[in-house]
């Protein structure tokens, strides 16, 4: 075809659109700036523990699948995915547990223990769930929105589905006990949203795990991104690394160079920023003031922050799950702080990942490795990280060892952390928000960032910011929408 691809950013949006644009024929490079492919599924491996940066739950694992499918391979003869149980457990405030798990049995044997009527209440909540799927992700999912009209012919769906509520405000409509509540609320944060917020339309989670299942994949998310950039190379996808891009130059409503902080790249057809649009509208295109944005990145409101906080045991805690969500009693009273006051609470909930439940190789023997993910607020908060991450990095160790991890204190070793100062520095994500723009009703379908400009004949998106939205699944079928779009462009 002759016809030369760009894309920006090594995610897994960018890494899935660069092997769609190969297969469609585009001689196709991508470039990152850090110094490997991955964006946030990057790897830290210090002293023999291995930790997985970003991501960590594995779910549509078909969306995997079909990038191995694109080049007659198969994803399982690569990568080993293995499904978890349970796969989340609840810790509350009060020492009580929940265990989300694979089956609607066990599930609903959990319900039992803190309100058996809930457990007819689940099994509405799921049907309600399901429902908001089939149009959500099912009909939405990998479908352009570059047309307010499709927007329009959904309302009435849209509407029946009560996607005016909230992910609370829906699930108080079925669930009355207070924990399950919250644990049934929680899905939201995993795509940078306060569930009291977001829209509804995001209950699709719940059916999206209940179809294909919560896996982890062996090596980690890490493991993925090596086989896929194995994939790339194998097929011919160039690979520039520790590459900055400074500025978008736009001529005659196109793109014709991109400056790097390495070199001007002007041999190109088409560009796909898998960075955060508001960055490249507010960073890369700063100059380019022919017409306001479609979203003005000053106005839009973001995702929280992420405070991270990487560490290894020199002893197993064979109690913790490999996922547990570690929950405070001020649930709703503490996403408000950090989403709406933006200052940091005394106290938090938190997200913790230990795969070596499933994973030995991410630790030496008899040691567990472990990520916390602790969500804050974004750097509108105008918190000093420099002085505040060393003293909440204190605070999570204390409550773990107070409860789930007794005498982490003293078993904790090679401990590091990052905090929204790091995102905005390393993924350049604007006001270093851990998932683009917050996925609240009036920034979702076609309110979100379009996967293509309005203006800009060659610029796309395939990125958390984009349609339709964050999360593994969410950038993988934003790679699918971009496809579409181009293949229209080009008549391919």
């Amino acid at each position: 075809m002759n016809k030369k691809a760009i894309v920006i950013g090594s995610g897994f949006g960018g890494i899935a659109v660069s092997l769609r644009l190969k297969k469609l024929g585009f001689d196709t490079t991508i470039i990152e700036k850090l110094n490997d492919i991955g964006g946030r599924a990057r790897v830290f491996e210090i002293n023999g523990f291995k930790h997985d940066a970003g991501p960590t739950v594995i779910t549509a694992p078909f969306l995997f699948d079909e990038l191995f499918d694109l080049f007659n391979k198969k994803r399982s003869d690569h990568l080993n995915f293995v499904s978890l149980e349970p796969w989340y457990r609840y810790y509350f405030h009060d020492g009580k547990t929940f265990d989300y798990s694979s089956t609607i049995e066990k599930t609903n044997n959990e319900i039992n223990k803190f309100n058996k009527k809930d457990v007819d209440g689940y099994s509405k909540l799921l049907e309600q769930s399901k429902k908001i799927f089939d149009i959500g992700f099912t009909k939405l999912g990998d479908q352009p929105f570059l047309s307010f009209f499709k927007m329009l012919v959904l309302i009435p769906s849209l509407i029946k589905l009560k996607s005016y509520l909230t992910v609370s405000q829906l699930v108080n409509k079925y669930l009355k006990n207070p924990y399950l509540r919250k644990a049934f609320s929680i899905h939201p944060l995993l795509v940078g949203g306060d569930p009291h917020t977001t829209t509804s339309i995001y209950l699709l989670i719940h059916y999206l795990e209940r179809k294909w299942g919560v896996y982890f994949c062996m090596g980690g998310t890490g493991k993925i991104v090596s086989e896929l950039k194995k994939l790339m190379i194998e097929n011919d996808i160039k690979i520039k690394t520790n590459t900055n891009v400074k500025k978008l130059i736009v001529e005659n409503n196109k793109i014709i160079n991109i400056v790097t902080d390495n070199e001007n790249i002007t041999d190109f057809d088409l560009v796909v920023c898998n960075a955060d649009p508001p960055t490249v509208y507010s960073e890369m295109l700063k100059n380019f003031n022919l017409r306001r944005p479609f979203r003005n990145p000053k106005k839009l409101q973001y995702s929280m922050g992420l405070f991270v906080l990487f560490f290894g045991t020199k002893k197993k805690y064979d109690n913790v799950a490999h996922h547990t969500i570690w929950m405070t009693e001020r649930f709703k009273f503490l996403l408000n702080d950090i989403f709406k006051k933006k200052i940091l609470p005394k106290d938090f909930s938190l997200y913790i990942h230990r795969p070596t439940a499933t994973d030995k190789s991410f630790a030496p023997e008899g040691c567990d490795s472990y990520y916390v993910l602790c969500p804050v607020p974004n750097l509108l908060g105008k918190i000093d990280w420099d002085k505040e991450s060393n003293k909440l990095k204190d605070r999570i160790i204390n409550e773990l060892s107070r409860t789930i991890m007794p005498g982490l204190e003293n078993k904790i070793t090679n401990a590091f952390w990052m905090s929204p100062k790091d995102f905005k520095n390393d993924y350049r994500s604007m006001h270093g928000s851990g998932f683009s723009i917050a996925p609240i009703f009036s920034q979702s379908a076609w309110f979100r960032y379009h996967n293509k400009d309005s203006k800009i004949n060659n610029l796309y998106f395939s990125a958390a910011g984009s349609h339709p939205g964050a999360g593994i699944p969410g950038v993988l079928s934003s790679a699918k929408v971009v496809e579409k779009i181009i293949k229209d462009d080009f008549k391919l």
